[in-house]
């Protein structure tokens, strides 16, 4: 009779060598046991992985995606408004997309490295936003208004170096208009 045991322990690969058995033994219990734990492992593992996938893909609350940017006060009219900064492409590209509210007075500041025209889509954003965009000075240049999850492109009349996007009316709402100074810009 023989009886077949795992010779790499439970945590190893799986290698298998037959030797007899002693007298008096269940056939195959050891390894049995030793499968079981292997098993009881690797459903651990793959339910972990399952959980880590699925947190990726996933969209970041509000909170959770302003707690990963900086954040910087703007004053505009004498008007103080909160802002993310989105100073990386990462940052750039993603904006507020999958963001369903902003609070008061708060919104996301794009930062450029360099002077350029940057058009803006809303693709994947359900909230209507109005964007100013602002040349290096810190004045505005043109508003506009964005309508949800469109993929028209908005763009400046002029070379920017930032672009303000805060919830649509806003702008309009504290008598902001083009040729207004953003001061307190990074």
């Amino acid at each position: 009779m023989y009886k077949i045991t795992r010779t790499s322990g439970p945590f190893g690969p799986v290698f298998f060598r037959k030797h007899a058995a002693k007298p008096g033994c269940v056939p195959h219990s050891r390894s049995r046991k030793y499968q079981a734990a292997g098993n009881r492992l690797v459903r651990a593992a793959q339910t972990a992985s399952a959980a880590v996938t699925i947190a990726a893909l996933v969209p970041l609350t509000a909170s959770a995606q302003q707690a990963l940017l900086p954040t910087t006060q703007l004053k505009i009219n004498n008007v103080t408004v909160q802002a993310e900064v989105a100073a990386t492409e990462t940052s750039r590209s993603y904006g507020l997309m999958n963001r369903v509210s902003l609070p008061e007075n708060q919104g996301m500041l794009f930062v450029f490295e360099q002077v350029a025209t940057p058009c803006f889509w809303m693709k994947n954003t359900p909230l209507p936003l109005s964007i100013a965009f602002i040349d290096p000075q810190g004045k505005i240049t043109n508003i506009a208004d964005m309508q949800p999850r469109s993929l028209d492109a908005h763009c400046p009349t002029a070379p920017v170096r930032y672009a303000l996007e805060m919830e649509q009316g806003w702008f309009a709402g504290q008598h902001i208009k083009a040729g207004d100074t953003v001061e307190n810009l990074p």
